[in-house]
């Protein structure tokens, strides 16, 4: 039986730098097709996380969003079309379609409103209706295009998306902060280990690390590991930028809404009923904008880098050095002065 490995089962050994600033660091990773990224963070396509403001300001700093498919075209296009969104010069905006139903015209509308690249969006990846999808896209539309597709956990399974025509793949199954479906269906691979075994892929596809990152730290281990841009959600959360108003609660806090796509909430709330459920709706702390946290979430992409010497995403894969931490390193890793007995 293999044994798979999470992000907090190991850590990068730190090694000579001749970095002297890190504005010497270059975070850009180039997609393919047009589709460039300064800061290697993509916001999730959620009805809680990426609408059109959130999409505009991801673009503006030089990140991405996909905006969710979770209304209708008309709501869809209107989404793209708002915000100078999609013009900027080498800028990008993801548009998420289905595999099912109207996600051909869906396509086609956002690609004619702007949308930089597409992303197939369902649960299990490597699937039939899934390589349907991507050929038909393909014979619809520019082969210029980028479509990125998943969530996948395998090497075979990024091989087989890269052979249907997908540029990129959402990298993970399960692990998510609102996911359950490790625990409903007992399927998926450790998100560290799901990176490891998918960069392996000879095929021209683009890894996007998509689950399970809680921190920097997380980002810079996914890069190290071979993902060329991470995937985020509750990283992104609680900002103002998300979609739908903070709220107070009886002590004066502020929240804001976000769930899983396939929670139950979200299931019913979109298409009137619910199936199988691997979600979970929940608030989270009102956070402020979501140029603050960006911007400290690549600070902390930038040093990691230069921990290991490295000056670019590129330079980091080949230099990264892993080791396995035990329990007691996870714990001594983390900041632990307030379990302190004194």
């Amino acid at each position: 039986m293999k044994r798979t490995l999470a992000y907090d089962d190991v850590l990068l050994v730190p090694q000579f730098s001749d970095i002297r600033s890190r504005n010497e660091i270059d975070t850009t990773m180039y997609m393919g097709k047009g589709f460039t990224l300064n800061i290697p963070i993509i916001a999730s396509p959620m009805d809680t996380i990426s609408g059109a403001a959130m999409a505009k300001e991801m673009q503006r700093l030089g990140a991405t969003a996909v905006i969710h498919r979770y209304n209708t075209i008309d709501e869809q296009v209107a989404m793209i079309a708002s915000a100078t969104l999609g013009k900027e010069p080498d800028a990008a905006v993801g548009v998420a379609v289905g595999v099912s139903g109207d996600f051909i015209d869906r396509a086609v509308a956002a690609v004619y409103a702007g949308a930089t690249f597409l992303c197939v969006d369902v649960a299990h990846g490597h699937h039939t209706l899934v390589k349907d999808a991507i050929e038909y896209l393909r014979v619809a539309l520019d082969d210029n295009i980028h479509i990125m597709a998943g969530n996948v956990a395998t090497l075979e399974a990024v091989n087989d998306l890269a052979d249907w025509g997908a540029d990129s793949a959402r990298c993970n199954i399960g692990g998510g902060s609102i996911c359950s479906t490790r625990i409903q269906t007992g399927h998926g691979v450790a998100g560290f280990q799901t990176i490891l075994d998918c960069a392996k892929t000879d095929r021209n596809i683009k890894i996007i690390a998509d689950g399970g990152i809680r921190t920097s730290g997380d980002i810079v281990k996914a890069l190290a590991a071979g993902a060329d841009a991470v995937m985020c959600g509750s990283l992104l959360s609680g900002t103002t930028e998300t979609p739908g108003e903070a709220f107070e609660d009886e002590d004066g806090n502020k929240w804001k809404s976000y769930r899983g796509m396939a929670s139950k909430e979200a299931q019913v709330e979109w298409r009137g009923q619910y199936s199988s459920f691997e979600g979970i709706a929940a608030k989270v702390p009102f956070r402020g904008a979501i140029e603050d946290v960006l911007l400290d979430l690549n600070k902390g992409i930038r040093s990691g880098l230069s921990y290991s010497g490295a000056r670019s995403i590129e330079e980091l894969q080949t230099k990264a050095q892993f080791i396995e931490q035990t329990a007691s390193g996870v714990y001594e890793s983390a900041t632990h002065i307030t379990n302190r007995k004194w």
